[in-house]
Order: structure tokens, then sequence, then C-alpha cells
């Protein structure tokens, strides 16, 4: 099980994330492409810190969104999503080239992220770009109970996806993420994020806020760097992952 972190997330003045601390511990690494977070600059920076400690580098696409952190839903055409993926994809290819690397895969961030999965016609615009990325980018997609249905879309057009589970975040009974917006969304507690990740690892299972158990089939793990002990956890995480 591979850890994955959403990092590059500062712009301009305003920083964001414990990438140095956090980086070490994590296999791959999100980086921001400049729509809902980071700038040019803090991209290179996150590119070369990446390199550095041997992570292997993911473009985290988001809506154009930078007040909303790109968290907001937006209405986009399908032909502006596809666009907008290869604008951003590109951009941190070229800044991972001039640091002699590359980018590996793509995971979208945020509303983008949810809407691939609650809207078929989103997740075909993001498969599209995949499409017209040369195919060569797995696409990270959110662990759902019916994952066949995306791999079975992904195989037609001749790409891979990688499905994701969260360590901090509660799911529903349907195997979906609950709201931010609602009590209980993002786990607090280490003892609880530790034992989700145990359950994924070890069981393919996490246990619902309900308290049921539901099937994961995951392939990567997702931590958050902007925590106050996102370093800790990712160090710890790492023990759990790999012991």
């Amino acid at each position: 099980m591979k850890i994955n972190c959403d990092m590059g997330e500062s712009f301009g003045a305003w920083h964001m994330g414990m990438d140095e601390q956090v980086m070490p511990n994590v296999d791959m690494a999100n980086i921001a492409c400049g729509f809902h977070a980071s700038d040019p600059s803090v991209m290179d920076k996150t590119v070369r810190l990446a390199k550095k400690h041997g992570v292997t580098i993911g473009a985290h696409p988001g809506y154009p969104d930078l007040q909303g952190f790109g968290r907001r839903d937006l209405k986009m055409a399908a032909d502006d999503i596809r666009a907008m993926i290869l604008y951003q994809t590109g951009a941190l290819e070229a800044i991972c080239r001039a640091a002699d690397t590359h980018v590996s895969y793509v995971k979208p961030h945020g509303a983008l992220y949810n809407n691939m999965i609650s809207d078929p016609l989103v997740m075909s615009a993001i498969m599209d770009a995949m499409v017209d990325l040369g195919g060569k980018y797995p696409l990270v997609v959110m662990a759902v109970p019916e994952f066949r249905e995306i791999e079975a879309q992904a195989a037609a057009r001749g790409i891979t996806v990688w499905f994701e589970a969260f360590s901090d975040r509660a799911y529903d009974d349907q195997g979906r993420l609950v709201s931010r917006s609602l009590p209980g969304a993002v786990h607090q507690e280490f003892g609880r994020i530790e034992q989700q990740v145990k359950e994924l690892v070890h069981d393919g299972m996490v246990t619902s806020i309900s308290g049921q158990r539901i099937p994961i089939k995951a392939d990567t793990v997702c931590i958050h760097g902007d925590g106050l002990h996102a370093a800790d956890i990712a160090a710890h995480l790492r023990q759990v992952v790999t012991g």
C-alpha cells in the first residue's frame, strides 16, 4: 500500500502544509498545479523536494478556485474540464523536466475529485484528458465498492486507474467520503486514523460512520499534510503500512 499526500499547496506569502517534514515518509506527492493552490515557485520547490527524497510525483489539478481551495463545485463543460486537466498537468510536467524528473500520475483535487465519482460526465472528461496526455499517466480515483465499473471505463480507453482510500476521512454506508460540512467527517484522533489504515491494509475494509464494514479496494492511502501532527502521523503510518 503506497502512502500519498497532497503537497505544494502554499501560495505566494501564504504557507500551508508541512511538506519538508512529511515528504521523507510518503511514496507519492500530489503536487498542486496553480488553480486551487500553489504557484510556479512553490511547484518548482516541491518538485525538487520530492526528487531529493525519491518520492513519485503526481499532478494534482483542481477547479480554478484559489479562494475556495478548489472545494467549491463549479459547473464546467466537459471540454473545459478536459482542457483544464491538460493545462495543469502540462505545467507541472514542464517544471519536472527542468528538474530532470517527470510526472508519474494524475490525482484530481477537492470538488473535482468528488465530482469525478458522482457525475459520469466529469469522469468521462477527465479520462478523455488522460487519453489526450498519451495514456501514460495513471488516474487516481476514489476507492468505491463499484470499482469494477471504473476499471471497465478506463480499460475501454486504454488507461490505468489507481484506487485511493483515506486515512483520516470518515466513510458513509455507501463507501463514499462523508461531507466535510458534517460533524465527524475528519478523524482527529491518531488512534482512529491508525485503526482505519490497519483495516485498509490488512482487511481491505473501512468501518463507516454508522459502524458498518465496507469493502474497499485501494492501491494507495492518502494522508493530509496540513494537520498539527502531520509529520508524526506520516512517520508512524509508514511503519503501519510497511510493518
